[in-house]
């Protein structure tokens, strides 16, 4: 018995619909954009309200025009349907091995987020509950799952990408394919009943079950009370994790005031003469305009020219708590955003900004005036991920950015 399951009623993109997932923009600006250049992308659907037409509607408002515009472009073909599959998925890119998955359906039943509650799928992160509330409302208005829930597969993994190479080896042309903004080919297969595909969902399904990236949409489900939830099964080997920063568009209490919380609160801040980065596990780097009548270093590349100040920050950990309350993400969230800004997560003054952007890019949004902090973050470590999901504890919020992203607006599950 395998609690992954075929896709009942599937539409399949015969091309034009991809997209990036609706969370993986650092601005809304960069979404109503992508919908101008291509009015067929996924993006239209999840988030219609920011669809050229529509700007100016609330979410909620703007459901309407996410119904009639899948209605459209499922009677212009731009999906077919196609009952009873599991979809065969490849990512692969120039200089990097191919990422392999499984378009299929879980059952919800199955998520798990703490120790003493059962199931083989295991949920993460925190949530931001509008967020939620906005999966579902959508999903209730389409019928339709439009992004599936990216799941690594921990028990068979390896097993499972060796028989999804294989099986997308042997499956001739593509049912379709799609380039991402990084240059990345996605390419799908369908599989009806049989026993490959009998062999494929009990590999998918054949251990625990980690959610790599969609953590609002698993519990959307859940919420909105549907049995199975829409996912991608993918394996350790066609994953990494990247960087998970975030940007303060507005600071409420001067830097220097800042610095002096910080410290006070037993954290060791440093001035360095460089541009910030990345930094390795264990510190955080900030990155902020150089104002005038602020205090700055008397030497130092890009240090005291307007470009921006830049320091190392090591946050002080609690020992009282448990280890994953003392990630890097976690003494960000609870140290510098909450106890010395005063800002609770889901404050719309903090951005989260995905490794997509880069390091370089945050220093321009500090740079250009649109922010007013940058806070550079190391990735959290695969070993610590897997720990920290063994022991059913949960990570901060946006804490891990997966990639390669599995595609929305290739695969979509109707509801019955």
């Amino acid at each position: 018995m395998t609690v992954v399951h075929p896709i009942s009623r599937a539409w399949v993109t015969t091309g034009g619909t991809g997209a990036q997932n609706y969370d993986e923009f650092a601005d809304d600006a960069e979404i109503t954009s992508i919908i101008a250049d291509n009015p067929h992308s996924s993006l239209a659907v999840e988030m219609p309200h920011l669809a050229p037409e529509s700007l100016g509607k609330t979410f909620a408002a703007s459901l309407p025009d996410a119904v009639a515009r899948l209605a459209l472009e499922r009677a212009e073909g731009l999906y077919t349907p196609a009952d009873e599959v599991v979809v065969l998925y490849r990512i692969t890119a120039a200089g990097e091995p191919p990422a392999y998955g499984l378009w299929c359906l879980v059952d919800t039943d199955q998520i798990s987020t703490s120790a003493d509650e059962p199931g083989l799928v295991i949920r993460n992160e925190d949530v931001f509950l509008e967020k939620v509330r906005e999966r579902v409302a959508l999903a209730e208005a389409v019928g339709t799952l439009l992004s599936p829930v990216l799941l690594l597969q921990t028990g068979k993994g390896e097993q499972l990408h060796a028989a999804l190479a294989a099986a997308t080896d042997a499956a001739g042309a593509p049912a379709a394919t799609d380039v991402d903004q990084t240059g990345r080919t996605h390419a799908i297969w369908l599989l009806g009943p049989g026993p490959q595909q009998d062999e494929l969902t009990a590999l998918a399904g054949g251990g625990e079950l980690v959610v790599a990236d969609g953590n609002h949409r698993s519990l959307a489900a859940q919420t909105a009370g549907l049995p199975r939830f829409l996912a991608v099964v993918t394996t350790p080997a066609s994953v990494a994790i990247q960087p998970y920063n975030r940007l303060v568009s507005e600071l409420p209490l001067p830097l220097d005031e800042l610095l002096a919380r910080l410290r006070e609160a037993g954290a060791t801040v440093t001035e360095v003469p460089r541009p910030a980065r990345i930094p390795g596990k264990g510190t955080i780097e900030l990155y902020a305009p150089h104002l005038p009548g602020s205090s700055a270093p008397s030497e130092g590349p890009g240090v005291g020219s307007g470009a921006g100040r830049s320091f190392a920050v090591g946050l002080p950990v609690n020992t009282n708590l448990a280890d994953v309350d003392n990630l890097d993400h976690a003494l960000v969230e609870r140290v510098l955003l909450r106890d010395a800004l005063g800002l609770d997560p889901g404050d719309k003054r903090i951005n989260y900004v995905g490794g997509d952007y880069p390091a370089e890019w945050l220093r321009g949004e500090v740079e250009a005036g649109r922010s007013e902090l940058a806070v550079l973050i190391a990735p959290v470590t695969v070993d610590d991920f897997v720990r920290v999901n063994l022991e059913r504890q949960k990570l901060p919020r946006k804490s891990t950015w997966f990639t390669p992203k599995a595609r929305g607006g290739l695969v979509l599950s109707q509801l019955d």
